[in-house]
């Protein structure tokens, strides 16, 4: 569901670990290496090729429908496993390799919970994707920015969709070799672990920086990293050890940077720049502008000076690509690089993804509470928002936020958020609003890291009415951060329907319509206007959301990142509740597009009769530590 934080209109720019004991194996058979496969290639389906006995599954439904039908490149056939829940596919590699990705394609009889596991020896074996509500079709699960080191990769079952065994047209596996320590010169980057700050979603994560893959023509819609929409953006290579480079390699896709350094690091913290474009160079790149449809790429190859010794080479923007748009006016995009080759010696296969956060010790305590039985608002806990000042217009609502107690105030024991109408009577921002609202927020006051954030609240009812109650990123008025990367956690939305409130996340990848969220209604007939608790429980590696106390939205860190985009929930974020009226996300329920956008007469009647207000009884944070 739409945030209410300023955005940019983004456009694509060319597009419970759940551990079992597993099954007894035979010994491994020794590690083949067969020559260097091309980047794109199905290492499983290539497996299976030379050694079809390479496959193996708990069991099959027949023999037309065996193990090796996932892997035979054939569309039309299928692997159907036993009719348990517990039912595993596993295929040996050949070789160790850094898995990129892994594609499983379902037939009809999916599996709603699973886990897909790593192993070096095939006994022991390590998750790095679980999925517990699947829904079947096609589910890419990017390992990035997990540490997935295996020869052998395994689909384990934990619960199937139907009365069927699991049953898939394919699966698929992607990545490469690491490229080892070399005293010959050599691209020590391949198949290393790649960070960057930001990237647009799970589809173009670092991770194919360093695949080996690129398109011909530096224009096609593959293996790249894409950043955000900021200038201020890098990407970087860890070469496992000390290396001595002469020469580094960027293959850009026509969002190239127009400005750049490249920086190295023997610590991955204090970097030195070796090289940068001259004011020329620089000068020639920024007037080459052209529309998205003719741009093409550029291979930059850096001969440095004289070598340089380093383990980490990172490539920090400066400046982006301006593109016509086609009115006379320039856009520019994210940066976005197909390859980032580091030619040299020394290095190491052995460079690794640190290991994620793991859940929190402890019990949880309050460290914030309000239950609003001052007499007025604890500006010492809170900031009343004002449009214009702390804030601009947003998501074409049709009120101005205001610090005022006929919008802001505690009445009986609770916070009251009012709507009010006066037409042409508010000036703020630069604009004239016919409403004011009220939104307060605990920025500056109380900014925090993981807890669990509650509150019991009484919504109005009616079109286009959009009480919300939620958390925004810290960073998020950062110019070099910004929405959504700054990350936004919304624990209840609603526009204004009796039965229903919803959740969501947005963050990079996942923002506005195409968040990561839920609906829910409530049971036996409960409404939006009677008293409710609305929570979430926010951890290093889980986000759960709550209706009172029923579970109504759960998304892992490890799905998240493995199928939509950057997890951006690991820093500071502060509480907000707002009262807004009309604007994009009711409209686009109630269709309203007059009087106001999503709010009708109707509504503007009530609100101008007075009692459209959002109430909350308190709030609470509780943390552990």
């Amino acid at each position: 569901m739409p945030s209410r934080t300023p955005r940019t209109l983004l456009t694509a720019l060319a597009a419970l670990t759940l551990l079992t004991a597993g099954p007894a194996f035979a010994a491994p058979a020794p590690e083949t290496r067969a020559a260097a496969a091309a980047w794109d290639t199905d290492r499983a389906a290539a497996a299976y090729a030379v050694n079809p006995a390479a496959v193996t599954a708990s069991g099959s439904e027949n023999a037309d429908t065996s193990p090796g039908r996932a892997f035979d490149g054939n569309g039309s056939t299928r692997w159907s496993s036993d009719f348990s829940d517990t039912a595993w596919l596993r295929v040996d590699l050949g070789s160790t390799i850094r898995v990129d990705r892994v594609v499983l394609d379902w037939e009809a009889a999916y599996g709603k919970r699973y886990v897909l596991e790593a192993s070096k020896n095939g006994t022991d074996w390590t998750p790095f994707f679980t999925e517990t509500a699947g829904t079947g079709g096609s589910v890419t699960a990017h390992t990035y920015p997990q540490e997935v080191t295996a020869r052998y990769v395994r689909l384990r079952g934990v619960e199937r969709a139907t009365a069927w065994g699991y049953s898939l047209w394919s699966m698929k596996i992607y990545g490469g070799e690491p490229a080892p320590a070399s005293t010959t010169r050599t691209n020590l980057a391949l198949n290393h672990p790649a960070y960057a700050n930001y990237y647009q979603h799970a589809g173009n994560s670092p991770a194919f920086v360093t695949d080996g893959g690129r398109p011909a023509d530096l224009k096609a819609d593959i293996s790249r990293w894409s950043s955000d929409w900021n200038a201020n953006r890098w990407v970087s290579v860890d070469l496992g050890a000390t290396a001595t480079i002469d020469t580094v390699d960027l293959y850009w896709e026509a969002a190239y940077a127009v400005d750049y350094e490249l920086q190295v690091s023997d610590d991955n913290r204090t970097w030195r720049t070796v090289y940068r474009p001259s004011a020329a160079e620089v000068a020639t790149r920024r007037a080459n502008v052209k529309s998205p449809a003719e741009a093409v790429g550029l291979h930059d190859s850096v001969r440095l000076p004289q070598p340089v010794t380093g383990r980490y080479v990172r490539m920090l923007g400066k400046e982006r690509r301006s593109f016509h748009n086609p009115a006379p006016a320039t856009a520019q995009f994210g940066y976005s690089l197909y390859e980032f080759e580091v030619w040299g010696t020394g290095g190491s296969a052995s460079a690794a993804y640190p290991a994620l956060p793991g859940e929190q010790s402890g019990t949880y305590r309050t460290t914030f509470f309000d239950d609003f039985t001052t007499p007025a608002l604890d500006r010492g806990k809170w900031r009343v928002v004002r449009t214009g000042t702390e804030m601009g217009s947003v998501n074409g609502e049709a009120q101005a936020y205001v610090d005022s107690t006929d919008t802001v105030r505690t009445e009986n024991g609770a916070l009251v958020l009012s709507a009010k109408h006066c037409k042409g009577c508010t000036q703020a921002g630069g604009g004239t609003y016919d409403f004011t609202s009220g939104r307060i927020d605990t920025h500056t006051r109380f900014d925090f890291t993981y807890g669990k954030v509650s509150a019991r609240m009484k919504l109005p009812v009616g079109d286009g009415f959009w009480p919300a109650f939620w958390l925004l990123g810290s960073d998020v008025d950062d110019p070099s951060v910004g929405w959504p990367s700054s990350g936004e956690t919304d624990i209840m939305e609603n526009v204004g329907y009796a039965d229903w409130t919803s959740t969501a996340l947005h963050g990079p990848g996942y923002s506005a319509d195409g968040n990561i969220g839920a609906r829910q209604v409530y049971p036996g007939g409960g409404r939006a206007d009677e008293w409710h608790t609305y929570a979430v429980e926010w951890t290093p590696t889980t986000m759960r959301f709550f209706v009172d106390d029923r579970l109504v939205q759960e998304t892992t860190r490890n799905k998240l990142e493995s199928t939509r985009g950057q997890w951006v929930f690991g820093h500071n974020q502060y509480v907000i509740l707002n009262l807004a009226l009309g604007g994009a996300y009711p409209a686009g329920w109630n269709k309203v597009t007059t009087p106001y956008w999503g709010l009708p007469q109707s509504s503007v009647d009530r609100i101008a009769a007075g009692g459209v207000r959002a109430e909350v009884d308190w709030v609470r944070v509780e943390q552990k530590g």
